[in-house]
């Protein structure tokens, strides 16, 4: 049944069948099983239906598109070859594939880890592997190179599985443990190697923390080896998933594997009013979205004059107070009535700032408007406590 004519498909179809076991020997922990299967970026099959296929790639945040896949070179499958793999989250790395191991995308691979083995899932292969390289700037001269040793065998599966399944059991208790010994920090996820030898527990901490204490226990307590490693809140924010006021999961666990820094420059840009309980996510940090649209408006504002740029004219000078991007309008009052304000459009600007350049001067600004204005005379609350609050 397990034979060699499963060599390429054979990781995704033992998958399958062993989610169907489970499912079926033990209904009530369906759920449970729904999370084993999901966390690693793998479908659960639905056991009311006779397909028991499994697209992995479907639903798992790490996979990349590899636009390179028909172009691939014969040769390279004789030498070894750089391969991408992904593990639990947002965990991916790069491997050495030893010449003659055909490797396609989305298969279950043992790959080698100090000490030991883990499993893990084949993201990208061929010649993208090398810009992926790039692109994250993973040097193989200097980084430590491990390699892929084989196609995952059933065996290396079930304990896989296994491995997967007392994550959440270690997750709790190891809440428990923290809260016992009164450390100040937070638990937010647990990953299992493939060998069921280490395990790797990811926490939040406002401050230094001494876990030497917390790591006997958890040894004792798991019987493996521990890896504290300390994350951000972003990446917190990732693991633990949610809701967003925009009423979508989350980027950050939906679909974003890179956080990229946002300042407070990208909400001036696009105008946006400085109010913490708007711009920052639920992670308490600016909302990574700020940053998605913020090309195009950089692009836009190109075409605009500068808005230190006063307007000369023989009803008097106008100053710049606000910007139109949308409509390409740019809003002007005069010194002497600053609450009174014109729309002018950037060409009819750029033609006036051209008259001024020559000390030519018109007679006013209300020739060139389109619409006016009354400005409003509340101020603006929160922008102060916005700049202490990040």
């Amino acid at each position: 049944m397990w034979g060699n004519s499963f060599k390429y498909n054979f990781p995704t179809f033992v998958l399958s069948r062993i989610e169907v076991a489970e499912m079926e020997n033990n209904t009530d922990n369906k759920d449970e099983n729904k999370v084993i299967a999901g966390n690693r970026g793998c479908c659960v099959v639905d056991t009311l239906s006779d397909n028991y296929s499994v697209n992995q790639s479907r639903c798992c945040k790490s996979n990349s598109f590899n636009w390179l896949s028909e172009f691939g070179d014969p040769g390279q499958e004789e030498k070894e070859q750089f391969v991408e793999i992904r593990f639990k989250n947002g965990r991916k790395d790069f491997f050495l594939s030893p010449p003659g191991l055909h490797l396609k995308e989305n298969e279950i691979v043992t790959v080698e880890i100090s000490p030991g083995h883990d499993i893990g899932i084949v993201a990208l292969t061929g010649s993208l592997v090398q810009q992926q390289m790039k692109r994250k700037n993973f040097d193989s001269a200097r980084a430590e190179i491990r390699k892929v040793y084989r196609h995952s065998r059933l065996s290396d599966i079930e304990k896989w599985m296994s491995a997967v399944s007392q994550e959440k059991e270690a997750l709790f208790g190891t809440r428990r443990i923290a809260g016992e010994l009164g450390l100040d920090m937070k638990v937010n996820d647990v990953e299992y190697m493939g060998d069921k030898t280490k395990a790797i527990f990811y926490f939040t901490a406002s401050e230094r923390v001494d876990f030497r204490q917390l790591i006997r226990r958890l040894a004792d307590e798991f019987k493996v080896r521990v890896e504290m490693r300390q994350i951000g809140v972003r990446q917190e924010a990732a693991k633990l998933g949610g809701i967003g006021s925009c009423g979508r999961e989350l980027c950050c666990a939906s679909h974003m594997c890179t956080f990229k820094s946002v300042s407070t420059n990208s909400a001036r840009t696009q105008q946006l009013s400085l109010n913490p309980q708007k711009l920052a996510g639920q992670c308490g940090k600016l909302k990574c979205c700020l940053n998605y649209e913020l090309d195009d408006y950089l692009d836009a504002l190109a075409e605009f004059p500068d808005n230190k740029t006063v307007l000369r004219t023989k009803k008097g000078s106008a100053y710049h107070q606000k910007s139109d991007i949308f409509q390409k309008l740019m809003w002007f009052a005069y010194a002497d009535d600053a609450n009174s304000m014109m729309a002018l459009p950037v060409d009819k600007v750029k033609k006036v700032i051209g008259m001024n350049q020559k000390n030519k001067l018109p007679a006013d600004l209300e020739a060139f408007a389109l619409q006016t204005e009354q400005k409003s005379t509340e101020s603006v609350t929160g922008a102060d406590d916005f700049a202490s609050y990040i």
